[in-house]
């Protein structure tokens, strides 16, 4: 296999040692700061809608986040090229944040919300839409199938768990979010309405 692009993998390295920091050292103080507080809290602060996605819950949180970044990510990266893939996993990572936010807002929930998943589904997303027919040998279910048909699966699950499983602690909605930021970011790019790219040619997307 080739070897990680750059950027997907100085992303797995920031998030791992950002999981050693806050488990080991700090006792809890920097994911105060930097977890994604609901707005009626009083403990928002704006850096926190990117800062959130470099926190995580559990050693399994992290394990399965990163190793769909591995996954998915490092392709994308390979075709899009290292500001591009930036910019779309910003896009992901910031409606997934803001996403949550609203949604808290309106269920009056006051818990914070830490994990990069809003970004890894834009990234889901974008891989179903670039290599829709490819073939992968997904962990859950161990069953060969398209792209197209996992994500959109995930998708629906998601859908179907924001509304019936509220009290998990999973935040289901900001999934959906992600994705849907990482389809108007391609969107964008596209030239497609609602927006208009200003982007000369580029590389496939």
């Amino acid at each position: 296999m080739p070897p990680l692009p750059p950027i997907t993998q100085a992303l797995i390295l920031i998030n791992v040692a950002m999981f050693c920091l806050d488990d080991a050292l700090s006792g809890g103080a920097l994911r105060f700061y930097l977890e994604l507080w609901p707005l009626q809290s009083g403990h928002f602060m704006p850096w926190q809608l990117a800062s959130y996605a470099f926190l995580h819950g559990s050693i399994e949180h992290l394990f399965f986040n990163m190793l769909a970044l591995w996954m998915f990510g490092g392709e994308l990266e390979r075709v899009w090229g290292n500001r591009r893939y930036l910019e779309f996993l910003l896009a992901s990572v910031v409606a997934a944040g803001a996403t949550q936010l609203l949604m808290s807002f309106l269920g009056g929930w006051g818990n914070p919300m830490v994990g990069a998943s809003g970004g890894i589904y834009g990234l889901l997303l974008a891989y179903a839409m670039m290599f829709p027919n490819r073939i992968i040998m997904p962990l859950f279910p161990p069953v060969p199938m398209k792209v197209k048909y996992y994500v959109l699966g995930f998708g629906l699950l998601e859908l179907l768990l924001s509304w019936k499983d509220t009290t998990s602690g999973i935040a289901h909605f900001a999934h959906l979010g992600g994705m849907l930021g990482g389809w108007l970011m391609i969107r964008y790019w596209r030239g497609q309405p609602p927006f208009k790219s200003r982007r000369g040619p580029g590389r496939r997307f």
